[in-house]
């Protein structure tokens, strides 16, 4: 581990010093937890990991990191975002499940089982008052009959140029029918069931995607308003919303970032007032599209909209740290902040990279990708009283991590069938410079998956496996030694083919065991895909039949 400079954390840390200062023993209660989660934040947007070639200052995050441990090798479990979430409240590798590759889709289903332990639940068994706060998307059992789901689009899906064209039109002129608004009317007066208050959270505020219909608030499991109107055209495209579906009238993209932070604060608040210890799931919306960014941060970066976006989302993450050092509860509250994915190359990354700003850093790749820029992540804890402020860990952890961590912050045994994939930081967090987990896995969005083993890293297949491309490469699997390679630049599978079998052993052992923790095995929920992939293989795949 590093301390960071004396002159730079003396100046990144306003709170008193003593505030954050290491106990032995601790005596304090049970802390609170505080899960800030950014969507398609890079590794190198947040200034404090790409100092050489970040150009958007993110002094709050930068400070966070300052009070606490920043994590050089954090990982997302997928280049995109429902699969890391899933695993990020579950302990569980995404791809024990059926999205082995891909997102949950617009009013898909729930992807957490009913049974599956979650951080919330987790949380909750410890007397814990919890809420999820942001972009769930991780499905809900909507109350949406299948002969109804056409009644939600203004046009059938198109067939061919014509027909897109025609859907276009359509779209700039579309009113719902009399018997759209009587279906929404129904649809949207209705509980909506599987959602995150029954996958261990008291309370949920949010929009579920905000890209996606419904265009509406979500409390708890029902709409706030019934949707009456398709989403304006003007919303559409441009990085801003994705499909034109039921909406309030006059609903504002720009309203949904502050309204998250609004309702973190009041939770917060409340649970103080309680005195009752909380734990807080904040899946930010941003700065993944809608690029909806208010007036106060508009050219406030002098790079795009992408950048003011980020400026504006670490505004975000000030405010509701502020709250909580207001509070009284900062000096009792473990908090973590991370991203789910990288930076998504649509969002004018050649612009920034051509005005000096480097979304993913020193990483290849950016989101969706098996490369690195596709999952390693922002991964930063403060926790006064335990961790040092200021310092650096190199070791490598992932998301998976938190559960087993906070099992072990709470004297917990999790059961087998709980946190296969999770692994404890709490010997990181209290000092210790020694590897915690062996081995990790992220996945691409096709579901190609990265596998790690110290500084080794095995892709069995060529290019990204994502939106990265380079399917076409001379050699079919990719090999890189990251202690002296982050770039990846210098692919040695085919002058160390005694290691590429060593890794391909253990990403086999991990799909057969079920799990990647000590324990006794566990069952995927399917029958996952093996890489690499034969042509049968794949043409199977690409039906939607894993074998």
């Amino acid at each position: 581990m590093k301390i960071l400079p004396p002159l730079l954390f003396a100046l990144l840390l306003t709170p008193p010093a003593a505030l954050y200062a290491v106990d032995s023993p601790r005596t304090a209660p049970k802390p609170n937890v505080l899960v800030l989660l950014a969507d398609d934040l890079g590794y190198g947007d947040v200034h404090c990991y790409n100092r050489e070639r970040g150009r958007i200052p993110t002094p709050n995050i930068d400070k966070l990191a300052a009070q606490g441990m920043r994590f050089t090798d954090g990982h997302s479990s997928s280049g995109v975002c429902s699969p890391s979430r899933y695993t990020l409240l579950t302990g569980r590798y995404h791809w024990r499940t059926r999205l082995q590759k891909g997102i949950v889709g617009v009013f898909g289903e729930p992807l957490i089982a009913p049974d599956r332990m979650t951080i919330g639940s987790l949380a909750k068994q410890q007397g814990y008052r919890t809420a999820c706060i942001g972009k769930w998307h991780l499905g809900w059992d909507w109350p949406i009959p299948k002969q109804q789901r056409p009644l939600l689009t203004p046009t059938a899906q198109p067939k061919d140029e014509v027909a897109r064209a025609e859907r276009k039109a359509a779209a700039r002129e579309a009113t719902p029918t009399q018997e759209q608004t009587e279906v929404w009317r129904d649809i949207f007066s209705k509980p909506i069931a599987g959602g995150p208050t029954t996958r261990g959270f008291d309370f949920y505020f949010g929009t579920d995607v905000p890209n996606w219909p419904p265009y509406c608030f979500i409390e708890n499991n029902r709409t706030l308003g019934i949707p009456d109107a398709f989403l304006s055209p003007a919303l559409l495209g441009n990085n801003q919303a994705s499909n034109q579906g039921p909406a309030l009238k006059d609903w504002k993209l720009e309203a949904i970032l502050p309204a998250l932070g609004d309702r973190t604060v009041r939770f917060m608040s409340e649970s103080v007032e309680k005195a009752e210890p909380f734990l807080v799931y904040m899946p930010l919306t941003s700065p993944h599209t809608p690029l909806a960014v208010n007036g106060e941060w508009k050219d406030k970066s002098s790079l795009n909209l992408y950048a003011d976006f980020v400026m504006e989302t670490d505004a975000v993450v000030g405010r509701v740290l502020d709250a909580l050092e207001k509070s009284g509860a900062a000096k009792n509250t473990l908090v973590l902040f991370t991203s789910d994915n990288g930076c998504a190359p649509y969002a004018g990354v050649k612009d920034l990279e051509a005005k000096g700003h480097y979304p993913s850093g020193p990483l290849r790749g950016y989101k969706a990708d098996a490369w690195e820029g596709g999952h390693r992540v922002p991964f930063i804890v403060r926790w006064p009283g335990v961790v040092t402020p200021g310092t650096e860990c190199g070791q490598l952890v992932a998301q998976a991590d938190i559960l087993r961590t906070l099992a072990e912050v709470w004297n917990v045994t999790l059961p087998d069938g709980a946190g296969e994939d999770s692994f404890s930081l709490l010997p990181l967090l209290k000092g210790e410079d020694k590897p915690v987990r062996a081995n990790a896995v992220s996945a691409s969005i096709g579901g190609t998956p990265a596998v790690r083993s110290g500084s080794w890293k095995y892709i069995p297949a060529p290019g990204s496996g994502g939106w990265g491309g380079g399917g076409a490469q001379a050699q079919p699997v990719q090999l890189y030694n990251l202690g002296d390679d982050i770039g990846e630049t210098k692919n040695l599978a085919a002058t160390t083919p005694e290691k590429v079998g060593e890794l391909n052993a253990v990403l086999e052992k991990l799909i057969a065991d079920g799990r990647s923790t000590p324990g006794a095995p566990q069952r995927n929920d399917v029958e996952v895909v093996r890489y690499p992939r034969s042509e049968v293989a794949k043409r199977n795949a690409g039906a939607g039949e894993p074998k």
